[in-house]
Parts: structure tokens; sequence; C-alpha cells
């Protein structure tokens, strides 16, 4: 069985017909993205600004709709808008001719999608919308088409060459689609204020949700924590180390506030024949790192590679309130 990871390969330099084809649609690729921004900033702005809002402002939901290709990205753009706050779904347009038109009501917005804006399958689409004056949104390369002349905002793509050598199959036109859709799915996204906890609140599983729970959610709380006061024996804050199991202690000071730690590489760097005799003073580290039960796990990840750590004491209001482990972490399934 072959088994072929790319990135172990050695440079393939030239002389290669799959990776010179490769790097031609990747170039093709980059022009049409770099011909998309350039229509942002002269008249293309100004309807995704209007888009946008007619979308933001709308009391139903965001219908997408398109076939083919399109009908693929419009899948795509849909799963984002929802996933980023803003109510959507897909409508298949072929099906929607067929009943789910009933599907759509007149607080909505249509976004439909179709390169030449001659789809004939969206007909009913738009006759529907302009029947119960639903908004609809054109996001095609043809102003002077018959989705376009009936929409109330046009988004319009610039003409672009298509990565397929005959310039016929989608590629690069469905790449500026997809594009175009994110843009205002993110701006929409940024305008509202949409944060990682709302964001958790749409992706609860796998490894994207893994990545958003808080630290409290999987923290050991404080009754679990090691934890000394200053002053006390390096033989009791032992003791109090192994019981926990933690592979280290914090120390706190006569306000509670955590002022230290000392961790089985503090004890390893400490090793001489007095070890026992010293108080916690004499070996622990001042001001350690320390994670808020209001961050994201992914963060205390980063922290804990960063610092070379196993565990983070997690602070609230300078004081201890648990203790979260590097194998905490990678266990819910954050990488």
């Amino acid at each position: 069985m072959l088994n072929v990871i790319g990135n172990d390969d050695p440079m393939i330099t030239s002389n290669d017909p799959i990776i010179d084809s490769a790097l031609r649609t990747f170039d093709i690729h980059m022009k049409g993205i770099e011909k998309l921004a350039n229509a942002v900033t002269n008249g293309l702005g100004r309807s995704m600004k209007a888009a946008a809002e007619v979308i933001r402002s709308a009391q139903g939901r965001l219908i997408v709709s398109g076939v083919g290709k399109s009908g693929h990205i419009g899948r795509k753009i849909a799963a984002t808008f929802a996933s980023t706050g803003t109510p959507a779904f897909f409508v298949h347009a072929t099906e929607a001719s067929h009943g789910d038109l009933g599907m759509i009501t007149p607080g909505d917005v249509i976004l439909a999608l179709s390169w030449s804006g001659e789809t004939t399958e969206l007909s009913s689409l738009i006759t529907y919308s302009r029947r119960f004056k639903i908004p609809l949104i054109a996001l095609s390369a043809s102003p002077d088409s018959t989705l376009a002349k009936a929409a109330d905002i046009v988004l319009a793509l610039p003409r672009a060459q298509e990565a397929c050598p005959h310039n016929l199959t989608p590629t690069t036109s469905s790449l500026m689609q997809l594009a175009l859709g994110d843009a205002v799915a993110v701006a929409l996204l940024e305008s509202r204020g949409f944060t990682p906890t709302d964001f958790k609140v749409f992706h609860p599983g796998g490894q994207l949700g893994a990545m958003l729970t808080h630290v409290k959610d999987i923290m050991h709380d404080v009754k679990a924590t090691p934890l000394v006061r200053e002053g006390t024996s390096m033989a009791d804050a032992i003791v109090e180390m192994s019981a926990k199991g933690y592979g280290c202690v914090g120390i706190t000071n006569a306000a509670g506030d955590l002022v230290g730690i000392v961790t089985d590489g503090d004890l390893r760097r400490n090793m001489r024949p007095n070890l026992l005799e010293m108080t916690i003073d004499d070996v622990m580290t001042r001001n350690p790192k320390t994670i808020g039960p209001n961050q994201l796990a992914s963060e205390a990840l980063h922290a804990a590679n960063a610092n070379k750590v196993q565990a983070l004491m997690v602070v609230g209001n300078k004081k201890p309130i648990g203790i979260i482990r590097l194998h905490d972490i990678l266990r819910i399934g954050v990488v």
C-alpha cells in the first residue's frame, strides 16, 4: 500500500507535469483573487456593504441557492454564515420549484449564485422573491443577466480565467464565489462582535469544540490542587506535592494569593543533603505562569507548551482556584 506524506518529500524542482500543473492552477487562482480584491475597492465594495446590511437587518434567515458548482459553493457559504451567527440554510434551486419555496418566508433574504446569471432553474426562485417582496441578492459575473436585473443587490464578480486548460470547468470562478461569500460572512461576524464563546455554541463537537472549551470546564478544583503556605518546610511541601500527584505545589501568602510554585524540576535542581530542612521559600519559583478560568483550553495548551510545563495553576483575583494539566487539555482533543 502506497503511503505518501508530501511534507516529508524532497523538493521537486522542475520537469514534473503534476507539480507544474498544480503551480499553474495556484497562479491562476491567485490572479483571480487579486482581481476580486481590486473589484472590491472599485465598486463591488458598495454592493457588499449593502448586502451585509440587508442580511444583518433581516427578521428571518439567509436563504442561499444555486445549481451545479454554484450550488456546491452555496452550501458552503450557507454553512459559514450559519456557524458565525447568521441563521442560514441552502435551498436547491430545482427543489425550490417542487415545493421547497414553502421553506422561504417574507422575513428572509435570498442569496442566489450563478456565474452566468442565466441559470434556468433559478427562475421560480426569482419570481417567488419578487412576488412576496423578499430581498434578492445576486452573486454573478454577469451584471446584465436575467438574475442580476431582477435582483435588489448585485455582487458582480470580475471575469477571470479558469484554471481548467480549456477555460471551461468552474475552478477560479468557484473560488471567487466562495471567497466573496466568506468575506461577507466574516464582515457580519465582526460587526456583531461574535466571540469565541458564541462560536462554541454552534461548534460544541470535534476538535474545534475542544479548542473553544474554557479552562474552568476541565480544571481540577481548589480542593484537588496542591497548595502550601509560605514558610512551609520542604518536607511537608513534598508530602503535599506527592499526595495530590500533579508534579508541583503552589505557594500562597497570608492573603491567599498565589506567589510561587515548586515543580519536580525545582526539586531536582535543588537536590542537596539539607533539602528537607529548607523552607518552600528557598526553592520556589516566584510569579509562576498561570491561566484564568475563562480562558480557552487552546490558550492553556499554548501557555503550557511555551513555558515547557506539565501543569498550570488556575488563578482568579490572584488566588488559586484550581489546576489544569497538559494531559487534561490533550484528552479532550485540543492539539
